[in-house]
């Protein structure tokens, strides 16, 4: 039985990345970049005007009110190119170009005479007030998005604005989805005695699709060595998740089944409640992951172990669960051998605080209970946490 460090150092030594293709920027939205993003201009790429206005020197309006010539008009995507000088103004647009010679904008609702060629100022204005200067938001040449970093759908914007028609990304890795056990019957049937629906399944392929997979749910094979074995046998998939067949009962064929199999086995037990069995492994290029059958188990073996290594496939570094802390809601008590990590709801108090709620539960089969899950609190083995203590959480 290892220490969970230890199992996410072999996960992080064992994982090779995925290869890189490139994709239309509108098919881009949760793929990993592959690339530096680079701003081939400045942003804006010319003094802007925040208000619908006019363009004025900031000088002429010390002494309000101001009379000045309109001598012409700057408007989006056709500005006004020529230079102003002093008594001179320029009727201006939101988002048009600051004509050259002017360093201010004053808002129309703080003028008068606007129809005609002239303009009285009522109310004086700063130089720079309501002009976002050239290069403000971003300079040509700046890295806006290191490789890396997951495209999000707000990203999209700054990546069309810089002209990146198409982005290089890590490819979909291909994960393919297994429980085991003569229990399990499909989620459409009705399950008969001794019977249980296929609910692991259903979740593991959710939570790999979120994470930008590629998946295929797998007949769920008997508890026969044989037919575990044959099943196993075909896949070529980057990644292998089986449910089920991980502990030490009699039908718990999994662990033997990859051992008959020559796979290698890099750990089959971890220092961890709950999910204390669970397994990884490798069969020429897939990797392999032996998750317990329960569905809370599974749920966390996944979140800390597979997880990681799905997006560390797709060359995401920062591959662990964004950690925090939070106020106990309730004493959580972790056991004397292993560490603890507890599903919990998420709230605040009065004060603003964060606060973690344990999920009653009954067993690691509590489903239910998990489904209410938004963290994991941490526990130290051996440790006791008492009600309004502060604990370390894990963000799902």
């Amino acid at each position: 039985m290892i220490e969970i460090s230890k199992a996410l150092k072999i996960i992080e030594r064992e994982t090779p990345e995925v290869g890189a293709e490139r994709v239309p920027l509108g098919e881009s939205v949760g793929r990993v970049l592959r690339e530096k993003i680079l701003a081939d201009t400045d942003l804006p790429p010319f003094d802007r005007s925040q208000m619908d206005g006019y363009a004025v020197v900031a000088a002429d309006t010390q002494s309000c009110p101001v009379t000045l010539k309109i001598v012409g008009e700057s408007a989006a995507g056709r500005g006004w190119h020529k230079r102003m000088v002093r008594g001179e103004a320029v009727r201006i647009m939101t988002g048009a170009p600051v004509p050259d010679g002017a360093n201010a904008v004053q808002r129309v609702e703080d003028t008068s005479g606007w129809e005609g060629d002239a303009v009285t100022i009522l109310e004086s204005v700063a130089k720079g007030m309501s002009v976002v200067k050239r290069g403000a938001e971003v300079k040509q040449g700046t890295t806006v998005f290191h490789a890396g970093e997951i495209v999000t759908e707000n990203k999209i914007p700054a990546l069309a604005s810089f002209g990146y028609a198409r982005l290089s990304v890590s490819k979909v890795p291909t994960i393919s989805i297994m429980a085991t056990g003569s229990e399990i019957v499909p989620l459409g049937r009705k399950p008969g005695r001794d019977q249980i629906r296929n609910s692991n399944s259903i979740m593991l392929d959710v939570l790999c699709r979120r994470l930008g997979c590629s998946t295929s749910v797998l007949e769920t094979p008997r508890d026969d060595l044989f037919e575990l074995k044959a099943k196993i046998h075909g896949i070529k998939s980057d990644i292998l998740i089986i449910t089920g067949g991980v502990s030490a009962g009699k039908y718990d064929l999994t662990t033997r089944a990859l051992e008959e199999l020559g796979c290698e086995i890099f750990f089959e037990k971890v220092r961890l409640k709950p999910g204390k069995p669970a397994v990884f492994a490798r069969r020429g290029k897939t990797l392999i992951f032996g998750l317990p059958g329960n569905p809370v188990s599974a749920a966390v073996t996944f979140q800390l172990f597979v997880r990681k290594a799905i997006l560390l496939m797709q060359g995401i570094r920062d591959s662990d669960l964004s950690p925090g802390f939070a106020v106990l809601d309730n004493a959580v008590r972790a056991p004397r051998d292993r560490d603890a990590y507890i599903p919990a709801a998420l709230g605040t108090d009065v004060e603003g605080r964060l606060i973690a709620i344990p999920l009653k539960s009954q067993g690691s089969s509590d489903f239910v209970g998990l489904s209410r899950a938004e963290a994991l609190i941490k526990a130290r083995r051996g440790t006791d946490l008492d009600e309004g203590s502060v604990a370390e959480v894990l963000f799902l």
